[in-house]
């Protein structure tokens, strides 16, 4: 590889870029693809390796393609995955658990502090600012994941309502349709288009007939699972239950 392609490479890592690194297995020779280089023509790569080198990004896994007498080995950089959950509540201790496992980096935000602690949230970065300071400064982008689990408009609302001004692939709220309902409400009146709100999905989680905290949690992560993977469940089954009710 040469010098300044790993650069490119360490640079798009650094700023938490996908990219796509193309390597020609029979000459050796190496590309950096980003999602950015679809729509031009750069003439560095074979150009029908761009729709691929997207797919790479899409499917996290690496990809070989044969065009040719070439093979060329297709290894996608994607930012790491990042979990932001709002309400240091019952239900965020098992879904911050599970969430770490299946390889998210974790971020809890409660400005309440006798919920927010250590010996709660064990190994999980803790925030005690309001939600919509904290979600700013955070940046939640394309890898990024929120969830709101307060059932307190005067949490929840603000973080949502950065969320939405934001670019994470996933948005979920806690509490029954009646509530969402209401909460929709609320932040169309701060602006927010009817298309922008069919981004959260509320009830959170997928319809498995969950009740206790940690079946509610699992149900979240399947959901999260299937917007990240694009699998088309979480069209037809979403809905989430009532998951908690309130």
């Amino acid at each position: 590889m040469k010098t300044d392609t790993l650069q490119q490479l360490i640079n798009a890592r650094q700023a938490k870029e996908p990219v796509t690194l193309i390597t020609d297995l029979e000459t050796g020779q190496s590309w950096i693809s980003a999602p950015t280089d679809l729509d031009e023509d750069h003439g560095i790569y074979p150009s029908d390796l761009r729709e691929e080198a997207r797919r790479a990004l899409s499917q996290d896994k690496p990809l070989i393609i044969e065009r040719g007498q070439n093979t060329y080995f297709l290894n996608p950089f994607n930012p790491p995955l990042r979990l932001i959950v709002v309400g240091a509540v019952h239900i965020a201790q098992p879904l911050c658990q599970m969430a770490a496992i299946s390889g998210y980096a974790v971020t809890l935000i409660d400005p309440r502090t006798a919920f927010a602690t250590d010996q709660r949230f064990p190994d999980v970065e803790i925030i005690t600012d309001w939600p919509d300071e904290a979600i700013r400064n955070l940046k939640p982008d394309s890898r990024t994941s929120v969830v709101t689990l307060t059932h307190d408009p005067k949490l929840d609302d603000p973080a949502l309502d950065a969320a939405l001004r934001s670019h994470p692939f996933y948005i979920g709220a806690l509490g029954s349709r009646k509530t969402h309902a209401a909460r929709l409400k609320r932040l169309a009146a701060l602006g927010h288009e009817a298309a922008a709100l069919e981004k959260i999905s509320g009830p959170v989680g997928l319809d498995i007939g969950s009740k206790s905290p940690a079946e509610i949690a699992l149900s979240i992560l399947a959901e999260m699972t299937c917007v990240l993977r694009k699998n088309k469940l979480h069209e037809e089954g979403n809905a989430g239950g009532e998951n908690d009710g309130a």
